[in-house]
């Protein structure tokens, strides 16, 4: 098995998501659309919108899967959406989840579809957020943690389809 030097504990990623949940339920209309891109977010939006549940707010929410990788650890600077929403976002807020903004292409490529598509607002929510690495001027609304500029795994995050199972969040080594 492979060696992690740790960077975000399981404990500390619960405490970190739920509160993330309070705001977000302080903040975002009732009638808001949850929507996660997938596979990276999966596992911190499973735990988001449970924590969301607790705060008192149940959104429909759907699936965007959004492309930039492939099996590197650096984005191809194309990104390609390979499976849409089903859900009409037509005068409907938007919560857009990641795993991690990092060049900001990925979301600033899902922002702008949702825009086109009516969506009367999008807010964006990512458990990592890697601003020395950003091209594209975009912040997100809510955020987990800030990390530097290190390849991390875990939590739903993989490297090549690997340890996205991990409670923690590491590096590699």
């Amino acid at each position: 098995m492979a060696e992690f030097e740790l960077r975000f504990s399981a404990a500390e990623i619960a405490a970190r998501v739920d509160a993330l949940a309070r705001d977000i339920a302080r903040k975002l209309p009732r009638d808001s659309l949850v929507v996660a891109v997938l596979k990276g977010s999966l596992v911190f939006t499973a735990d988001l919108i449970r924590a969301l549940s607790h705060h008192g707010v149940d959104w429909p929410m759907d699936f965007i899967s959004l492309s930039s990788y492939g099996e590197g650890t650096q984005s191809s600077g194309q990104v390609r959406l390979t499976r849409d929403i089903s859900e009409e976002l037509a005068g409907r807020p938007v919560l857009l989840i990641d795993d991690i903004l990092e060049s900001g292409r990925t979301l600033a490529f899902a922002k702008k579809i949702f825009t086109e598509r009516g969506a009367s607002q999008v807010w964006l929510c990512t458990l990592l957020d890697k601003p020395t690495k950003r091209v594209v001027d975009l912040q997100a609304d809510f955020v987990g943690f800030q990390v530097p500029d290190e390849f991390v795994v875990g939590y739903g995050l993989d490297h090549a389809h690997m340890h996205r199972g991990l409670p923690f969040i590491a590096v590699k080594k």
